[in-house]
């Protein structure tokens, strides 16, 4: 995964919870692997999301998104379908920590999020930190993850990072 992201929104509310990204009626059902639980990614919030999103698009979202159970299968989800990023005026913090560690980048901003639509076109520069809705023209700043973590996203999460390097850097 690059550190730069651009893509379409899919603009969410507040209290965006892991039973929205999916539903643990799914998540207990039968369902053996992350991959047959994908088509019911945000079922019930946004239906057919699985064959709608695109590879890099971004989730602009308001406050507490995540929030609710501490399942990683949501953050997971989430990248396996194509989502770049997660942009959000707050996150709740297992949801942020999860998707930190499978390396879906998780940004937190207070003005992109209130003028985003579905619809218009993101983009992120996690090295510069630096979120632009270039639909609107504006561009927002946030505090850049530092380089060990944006390390552990380039490589696509903790276990990928081990992988190369054969221990985490802190």
């Amino acid at each position: 995964m690059g550190l730069r992201i651009r893509g379409r929104a899919w603009k969410l509310g507040n209290n965006i919870s892991t039973d929205h990204i999916i539903s643990g009626k799914y998540k207990f059902k039968s369902i053996s692997s992350l991959e047959g639980m994908i088509p019911y990614v945000f079922k019930e919030v946004i239906p057919g999301f699985h064959e709608k999103v695109r590879e890099g698009d971004v989730l602009v979202a308001g406050r507490n998104f995540g929030m609710g159970s501490s399942r990683e299968h949501a953050p997971r989800l989430l990248k396996l379908v194509g989502v770049g990023a997660v942009v959000a005026e707050s996150f709740a913090r297992i949801f942020f920590r999860n998707a930190t560690n499978i390396g879906l980048p998780v940004i937190t901003a207070t003005l992109v999020p209130r003028i985003t639509e579905d619809g218009d076109i993101i983009s992120v520069n996690l090295e510069e930190g630096v979120i632009t809705n270039e639909s609107k023209d504006v561009q927002e700043r946030f505090k850049p993850y530092p380089k060990e973590i944006l390390e552990v996203i380039r490589c696509g999460g903790i276990i990928e990072y081990i992988r190369k390097y054969g221990s985490l850097p802190w």
